[in-house]
C-alpha cells in the first residue's frame, strides 16, 4: 500500500476545520465563497503545492492539484453547511491531498486532487461540478441567488486566482470519492467502510404563495388568504399523496421557509419555500414532482392564491464504476475484512456530476450517530486513516 503519513493527515484535517471553526465541539461555518471559504481554499491551494502539484482555479472557485500527465482525480469539497460539521467535504479533499503526496514520495502512480465549490448549494445544487460537468451551463449558473439575494456571479467574483478556462477532464482516467456516511448504519452495525453502490437522483426547486397581508387580529379567519395556513394545507395534503408512490428510502423536505412579512401581528401574504426531494428511481421522481405541482396548485386554485415556481434544479441517480468500484472493495477486504459493506449513497454528492465526464467510485467512513450537517457531526480518527489506507489501497490496485 503506498506509505500514507496518518499524523500528516489528521494534522491537515484538523488545520482545515480552523478555517470558520463555529459553535460546540468540532462545528464549522465556512459557506461558499465566504471570507472562512476563500482563506480555506488559499491554504489549500499552498498545501497542493508544497505536494507538488499544479494549482489550477477554475472559473467558479473549484480547486484543483493537477498531477503531471494522465491522473486518477480524488476529492470532494471543502465548503460547508451554514452550521456545519468538520468533515463534511473537508474528509475528502484532506484524504485526496495526502494519498497525492504519499504516492508521489514513493513514485506511484500520479493522483490529482480537487475541492469543488459551492456543493452544500448555497446557490444551487453542488454548483462547481454541475457546472464543470456541463449539468449546469455557467450563464445560467451566474443567474442563481442564494437566501440573501446575492448572485453566483457575484459570489464567484471574490474568489482570487481565477482561470479563464476550465480543467480538461480527459487528463483524468477516473475519480474517487471518500466521504463520511452522514447516515447511522455503518456506526451501528460497528463496520467501518461502506463502498458505495449508487448515488441517489435529487430534486430541488422554489415555490411560492401570494395571499393577502392583513391585520392579524381585525380580520376574520374565514376569507383569510394565509401564505402560511396554504403552506401547512399543502404539506399535509402532500404526504397524504405521496403514501402510495414513494418507497421507505425516498425522502422529502421543505427545509427553508421565507414569510413575509413575518410579524406577529400580521396576517402573512406570501410564503416562499424550498421542497426538496430524493429517490434512486428516476421515474418515481418525475412522479413524485407531478404530485407536488398538482398539488400546490389545488392549494393555490382552493384558497384564492398566485402560484410562482422557481426553476427545478436536480441529478439523476448514477450507479458507481465497477471496475473503481471492484478497486475499493478489494482494498476494503484487504484492511477490514469482513468489516465493510456495500451501500447505497442517500446523500448528493459531486461524484454524481463528475460521472458524466469519467468512472467514479465512493467510498463511507462511519458518521457517529448517523450526525452530520450539524456541529455533532463526528468520526473517530481510527475510522479516518481506516478510511485513508482503503482509498490508498484502491489507489494502488488500480495503478
Amino acid at each position: 500500500m503506498l506509505p500514507v503519513n496518518a499524523e500528516r493527515f489528521l494534522a491537515d484535517l484538523h488545520a482545515l476545520r480552523q478555517f470558520g471553526a463555529a459553535g460546540v465541539g468540532k462545528g464549522v461555518v465556512r459557506p461558499a465563497y465566504s471570507d472562512a471559504d476563500i482563506a480555506a481554499r488559499d491554504w489549500l491551494a499552498e498545501r497542493m503545492r508544497e505536494a507538488g502539484l499544479s494549482v489550477h482555479v477554475d472559473p467558479v472557485g473549484s480547486v484543483f492539484g493537477l498531477a503531471e500527465g494522465t491522473s486518477l482525480l480524488l476529492g470532494s469539497h471543502s465548503d460547508s453547511q451554514p452550521e456545519g460539521g468538520w468533515l463534511d467535504g473537508a474528509l475528502g479533499v484532506i484524504a485526496a491531498l495526502e494519498v497525492a503526496r504519499a504516492s508521489a514520495e514513493a513514485s506511484g502512480p500520479p493522483v490529482s486532487v480537487v475541492s469543488f465549490q459551492d456543493e452544500e448549494g448555497r446557490f444551487g445544487v453542488t454548483t462547481g461540478s454541475a457546472v464543470w460537468s456541463g449539468n449546469l451551463s455557467l450563464e445560467k449558473a451566474d443567474g442563481l441567488t442564494d437566501r440573501d439575494g446575492v448572485t453566483f456571479a457575484d459570489a464567484r467574483a471574490r474568489m482570487p486566482g481565477r482561470s479563464e478556462a476550465f480543467v480538461d477532464p480527459s487528463r483524468f482516467s477516473g475519480f474517487l470519492e471518500m466521504h463520511i456516511e452522514q447516515g447511522p448504519v455503518l456506526d451501528r452495525e460497528g463496520e467501518a467502510i461502506g463502498v458505495v453502490d449508487a448515488i441517489v437522483g435529487i430534486r430541488d426547486m422554489k415555490i411560492t404563495l401570494v395571499g393577502e397581508q392583513n391585520h392579524a387580529g381585525t380580520t376574520p379567519m374565514q376569507g383569510r388568504r394565509d401564505a402560511f395556513q396554504a403552506l401547512s394545507q399543502f404539506n399535509t395534503l402532500l404526504a397524504e399523496r405521496f403514501a402510495n408512490v414513494v418507497t421507505p428510502h425516498t425522502v422529502w423536505t421543505i427545509g427553508h421557509v421565507s414569510l413575509h412579512p413575518n410579524a406577529s401581528s400580521i396576517v402573512p401574504g406570501k410564503v416562499t419555500f424550498s421542497m426538496q426531494w430524493r429517490d434512486g428511481d428516476t421515474d418515481r421522481l418525475g412522479r413524485m414532482e407531478a404530485i407536488i405541482r398538482e398539488t400546490v396548485e389545488e392549494v393555490a386554485a382552493t384558497g384564492g392564491f398566485e402560484l410562482s415556481f422557481g426553476p427545478l434544479l436536480g441529478l439523476e441517480p448514477v450507479d458507481m464504476d465497477p471496475r473503481l468500484r471492484g478497486a475499493l472493495e478489494t482494498s476494503a477486504e484487504t484492511d477490514v475484512p469482513g468489516r465493510w459493506r456495500k451501500m447505497p449513497s442517500g446523500a448528493l454528492h459531486d461524484a454524481t456530476n463528475v460521472s458524466k465526464l469519467m468512472p467514479v467510485a465512493m467510498l463511507f467512513v462511519p458518521s457517529i450517530g448517523g450526525i452530520s450537517h450539524a456541529f455533532g457531526e463526528d468520526t473517530a480518527e481510527p475510522d479516518l486513516v481506516t478510511g485513508l489506507r482503503v482509498l490508498a489501497g484502491a489507489v494502488e490496485v488500480l495503478d
